[in-house]
């Protein structure tokens, strides 16, 4: 159902507003760059900044600009379940394909807290859901047994993967079974996550490498490793480089070097560090994207 390379989608802005017009460009040139599918409003599309309706807005624009052509899998993640049901119920109103939810973060609740706030998001729509699995953003760490628990409700088909675990991977194929969809968040180890049972990649560094990162996944899923493994090396340097500060202030200002979009995000981050900026270009250079 999703497997592949897919960019955790930046949310472009200009003079402190959504920039819709660059966001749509972005959607044309991931697909035809090769993404496999388009995740718009997470962590890296600056979620936890943009107001309600501005989340709403880029989901919509996405999944209008997709027009079916790949998976759309919205960000519909909350600490409240409350808030968490109104996206993703607006979600699979706005015809995305399938919603990514987050860990709640914050409130730290218990495993059966994170089973009982999943079957409530799993009983208020009919969109497939990914679990979001990212211990050092929520503090809270979804063990492989709550997951295989969680995996039994037809509509929670997959894990998006940010522990760096490699090891979770064939835990979670004992709980959860070998079709569940196991997606890393993590791109410097997403090749060994494939080679342990992974299927692809919700991506930060595929917001300015898609070209490479979808054929790294590409040879993965063809079991060509030594392919992959190539296409590693020209990556890491980037993966490394963009997640020196953080990873979607980087990335951002990668893609302004592209001409893609400018490099504004919202407060309380800020713009990149002379330092950085160097080892971003350095990197761009590396992978030859400059």
């Amino acid at each position: 159902m999703f497997k592949g390379s897919m960019p955790a989608l930046v949310t472009p802005f200009k003079d402190g507003e959504l920039d819709i017009k660059t966001l749509k460009n972005l959607v044309e040139w991931h697909i035809d760059q090769g993404s496999h599918g388009i995740v718009p409003v997470g962590t890296t599309g600056e979620s936890p900044t943009l107001s309600h309706e501005e989340h709403d807005l880029v989901v919509e624009e996405v999944v209008r600009a997709v027009n079916g052509r790949v998976p759309v899998i919205a960000g519909s993640g909350s600490n409240s379940t409350r808030e968490g049901i109104r996206l993703i119920r607006h979600a699979e109103e706005a015809g995305a394909d399938g919603a990514l939810v987050v860990t709640p973060y914050y409130n730290k609740p218990t495993q059966d807290g994170l089973i009982a706030h999943y079957t409530a998001m799993h009983d208020a729509c009919n969109l497939p859901i990914i679990i979001y699995n990212i211990p050092p953003r929520s503090v809270v760490d979804m063990t492989p047994d709550t997951m295989g628990v969680l995996a039994r409700l037809p509509r929670i088909v997959g894990v998006k993967d940010a522990t760096a675990d490699i090891s979770r991977v064939s835990k979670q194929r004992l709980t959860c079974g070998p079709d569940f969809i196991q997606l890393s968040a993590e791109d410097a180890t997403a090749l060994g996550f494939n080679a342990h049972g992974g299927v692809g990649c919700i991506s930060v560094t595929a917001n300015v490498a898609p070209k490479l990162c979808s054929q790294l996944q590409e040879a993965t899923l063809n079991g060509d490793f030594r392919k992959a493994l190539e296409i590693q090396d020209k990556l890491m340097p980037l993966h490394m480089a963009v997640f020196t500060e953080p990873g979607l202030v980087g990335v951002k200002y990668a893609m302004s070097l592209l001409g893609l979009c400018t490099d504004e995000v919202r407060l309380p981050l800020t713009p990149l560090s002379d330092g950085t900026r160097i080892l971003v270009k350095d990197a761009m250079k590396h992978a030859g994207l400059l």
